[in-house]
């Protein structure tokens, strides 16, 4: 099992990247490999819809994405992690899974998902809804813990007084695991899911 992780904190060792070390002990634990890709604080534009992925089955734009993609194309989960910016994620790490999800093609079906998100009080809910959106779309389960998964710290290294935060990581790197591995003898047992082609409609026909 393996497990990717996109850190949307442009601090390396912020209270984003407390909550996930909690996770990784777990998984590390349980046997499961990690690998941790730093985002935030990286230059990475934003998609501007050209579709030139479509035909040439990368983006355009020569950035982490691609090396990114390739990396969760190998993995059974990701996991994505932000600080809370305005209720919202970190931009720099929503420009990547813009164009993460849209420019690949390789199938994501039963690789498991799960967000992180950190910060000083409010916005925790929007942002961990916001972030789940990617794996909705892709046929991907997703991990869930003991509460949503969020950690409160403002000044750094806080993250690591929040008792009940820490306890939801560690109960969600087990979720996952298990999860993936129940996968695992899924597909191995069933298969996945048959896909319908696709049907794309919009509101004019």
């Amino acid at each position: 099992m393996k497990v990717l992780i996109l850190n949307g904190s442009p601090h390396d060792n912020g209270n984003t990247m407390i909550a996930l070390k909690e996770m990784i002990k777990i998984f590390e634990q349980e046997g499961v490999e990690t690998e941790v890709v730093q985002v935030g604080g990286k230059e990475v534009r934003g998609c501007i819809g050209c579709n030139t992925c479509q035909t040439r089955g990368k983006c355009i734009f020569d950035d982490m994405l691609n090396e990114v993609a390739e990396k969760f194309e190998q993995s059974d989960g990701l996991i994505v992690a932000s600080p809370v910016y305005y209720a919202s994620a970190n931009g720099t790490l929503i420009a990547l899974l813009d164009r993460l999800f849209f420019s690949t093609s390789f199938d994501k079906t039963m690789k498991v998902g799960a967000c992180v998100v950190a910060a000083r009080r409010g916005g925790l809910s929007a942002t961990y809804d916001q972030l789940h959106k990617y794996f909705g779309n892709s046929s991907m389960p997703i991990a869930t813990s003991q509460y949503w998964n969020s950690i409160h710290g403002m000044a750094p290294g806080e993250a690591a007084q929040d008792i009940e935060g820490l306890q939801t990581m560690r109960t969600l790197a087990r979720n996952m695991t298990f999860l993936m591995r129940s996968i695992a003898l899924g597909k191995e047992a069933y298969g996945i899911p048959q896909t319908e082609p696709w049907t794309p409609m919009h509101f004019i026909h």
